[in-house]
């Protein structure tokens, strides 16, 4: 719900599955569970009357020998941590104060941890942008391309290496063109794209060493990685790096000098890799000035010379566009005229073209009373020649100009490159142009909203349940005390995310919102209990220890469910694990430090806030209930309370009626 943009679209899906998922399992535990317990139980009550004192029934198979076993181990779990929470009770504030400041204490390793927007996956292939010198022909370019794919291969070994595809130059559909900014913006761009077999070395390591090598080799080339994969490219917004830092304005003079200074600046950051600026601003260009006075003593215009130098070019089909249709199969082919690349391959054969008058009808003298036609004319005699340099690309955001100044990151996470990318941006803002601005888009922009949707929906749900418990216990306080479980879970989660090296990402946070979720039901257990053990005339400290002894097994159990359930995943294993394996990091750790908070921190706040004794219960005549004497020590309640099917009832003492 708070998540906007392509983050949405990812984890959405996944947040829904875990949304119905939990009602599923709420409505089966409300409806199938107690049928399955009325009908399959009371055959196995002498089994659990055996187990209660103490002995193994006759007969018992190796489940119940092994439950027998674990039982006896498990009491002696129990016996001990009773004793550790009656030394916590007995130090109340001891115990708050060492538990409060190792959660307030692991906040400090939040700087240490980083940030991600989305962590990275290995797609088992990379894909490599070569720019050659600008003005290079596609024929040379290609030749670089061939030298670059022998460097790959001595990179990445044959064992390893399933395809190498090679995409270069400009790309003949001009709907692409338009709507991808992949960086290919001439003949001299181009793109490899590497495909790696199955079981193959961390992809990441081939990058790191291309990275280092193909700039030694070939200096006169800019490289750079772009994502391969569909979720980094979804992510990026389609932007061929996850760092876009734009200059924005009309002044395109003085904001290119302001990129190329922000260019070097950003190429100082630790962390930084493949700075370039996407705009190739020194394509070399031939300019024609034609003398109009000549031109037009001659017969002919500007646009007479423009044409036929198109002509001769690029081919009549680019003025004229003309089909020859085939009668026998009624295909339409084109049909165009224009001069052999092998004729024109010097300055002087480009300046002898030909010029004629490019009218439908010829124009003609008339000399002694006969009609000639004008002859053509050379192209040197009607122009001036001289080389320039011009943008081979003009990109626009929001109809404003831009320069677009791509970023990778490598062995740093992402938020703490964007920090010093910030102040690499504030230190030359002073040398901006009057009207233009510098922007930072790309998936720090997502990261950022994300986070903040996230965060947002993290406190949005610590909230709702805080007031659905208040209508439910009828109490502002009981609420607070359950979730002061929670900031051992947040401990726990940032601590986990720390020993495995994990920085908080989405998948993160998403964890911890559903370990909030089970860290908050397990200690509604224990003061549930507590409440109850009070109005049956316990004091609070006895109630707390009550609630711990009696509710240790309920709680281990949902703790232990959920941490197995998520440890494949934390793992990481499999095609693509690495995107969900921070997700159940956060929860394993988030659970393994909250269960411990709730066994021991919420009965010890439970017994400091819960001084007072409860109002006595009163009948509808105003009469105080009579309450039972309290046991001297924790009253437990392990033997289950069974309900027998229609029939003779069988008691837990084994005794029938």
């Amino acid at each position: 719900v708070f998540l906007t943009g392509p983050a949405a679209y990812l984890f959405t899906p996944l947040a829904l599955a875990v949304v119905f998922a939990m009602l599923a399992s709420y409505l089966l535990s409300r409806t199938l569970i107690p049928t399955m317990v009325l009908y399959l139980l009371p055959a196995e009550i002498p089994l659990y009357v055996a187990e209660e004192q103490g002995r193994l029934a006759p007969g018992a198979g190796l489940i119940w020998r092994v439950h027998h076993a674990f039982n006896r181990r498990f009491e002696r779990l129990r016996s001990a941590y009773e004793g550790l929470l009656g030394w916590a009770l007995d130090h109340r504030l001891v115990t708050v104060a060492v538990m409060l400041g190792f959660a307030l204490g692991s906040l400090l390793l939040y700087p240490r941890i980083g940030q991600d927007f989305f962590p990275s996956v290995d797609a088992g292939q990379f894909r490599l942008h070569v720019r050659a010198p600008a003005g290079t022909r596609v024929e040379e370019t290609e030749r670089v391309f061939g030298q670059v794919e022998s460097a790959i291969r001595q990179v990445v070994p044959d064992s390893e290496r399933a395809m190498i595809l090679d995409n270069i130059g400009l790309t003949q559909s001009f709907t692409v063109m338009a709507y991808e900014d992949n960086g290919t913006v001439s003949d001299a761009d181009g793109e490899i794209l590497v495909s790696l077999k199955p079981n193959h070395k961390p992809t990441a390591d081939y990058v790191a060493r291309l990275r280092e090598e193909l700039p030694r080799k070939f200096p006169q080339c800019t490289f750079f990685f772009e994502p391969a994969d569909i979720t980094n490219q979804v992510l990026n917004f389609g932007l061929p790096a996850p760092i876009d830092v734009q200059v924005v304005g009309v002044n395109r003079a003085d904001n290119f000098a302001v990129a190329r200074k922000l260019q070097k600046e950003v190429a100082k950051i630790p962390g930084i890799a493949g700075v370039h600026l996407h705009q190739m601003t020194d394509r070399p260009n031939l300019n024609l000035d034609v003398d109009r006075i000549q031109a037009s003593e001659l017969g002919l215009t500007q646009q007479d010379v423009s044409g036929s130098v198109l002509v001769s070019l690029s081919s009549t089909f680019q003025v004229g566009p003309n089909f020859w249709v085939n009668p026998q199969n009624r295909v339409n082919y084109r049909v165009a005229v224009q001069t052999p690349e092998y004729r024109i391959h010097s300055m002087d054969t480009l300046m002898n073209t030909p010029i004629i008058n490019g009218q439908t009808a010829a124009r003609r003298q008339t000399i002694d009373g006969m009609t000639t036609q004008a002859p053509p004319q050379l192209l040197s005699n009607l122009v001036s020649l001289h080389r320039t340099v011009s943008p081979a690309n003009v990109n626009h955001y929001n109809v404003q100009p831009v320069y677009d100044i791509y970023a990778n990151v490598q062995g740093r996470d992402l938020a703490a490159v964007a920090a010093d990318v910030q102040k690499a941006i504030d230190s030359v803002q002073a040398d901006l142009p009057r009207g233009s601005t510098i922007v930072t888009r790309g998936q720090v922009q997502t990261m950022n909203s994300s986070f903040s949707g996230l965060l947002t929906g993290l406190g949005f749900a610590v909230l709702l349940v805080y007031f659905l418990m208040v209508v439910n216990f009828q109490s502002w306080l009981d609420p607070f005390i359950i979730l002061t479980a929670l900031p051992g879970a947040v401990a726990g989660i940032l601590w986990m995310l720390y020993g495995t090296r994990t920085t908080v990402s989405v998948p993160a946070l998403m964890g911890a919102i559903m370990c909030v979720g089970v860290a908050t039901s397990n200690s509604i257990l224990m003061v549930t209990f507590a409440n109850d053990q009070r109005k049956e005339g316990h004091d609070a400290r006895g109630a707390a220890l009550s609630a711990g002894a009696i509710r240790l097994r309920p709680v281990l159990m949902t703790a232990l469910a959920m941490i197995l359930g998520m440890l494949p995943m934390s793992l990481g294993l499999g095609e693509g694990g690495e995107q969900n394996a921070p997700l159940g990091r956060a929860v394993i750790g988030g659970l393994l430090v909250a269960t411990c908070f709730t066994l021991l921190y919420v009965p010890v706040m439970y017994s400091l806030l819960r001084r007072r004794p409860p109002a006595p219960e009163r009948t509808e005549d105003g009469e105080e209930v009579a309450k039972s004497q309290p046991a001297a020590g924790p009253s437990r309640q392990t033997t289950p309370v069974v309900h027998a099917p229609p029939g003779p009832a069988l008691s837990l003492d084994g005794d029938r009626s």
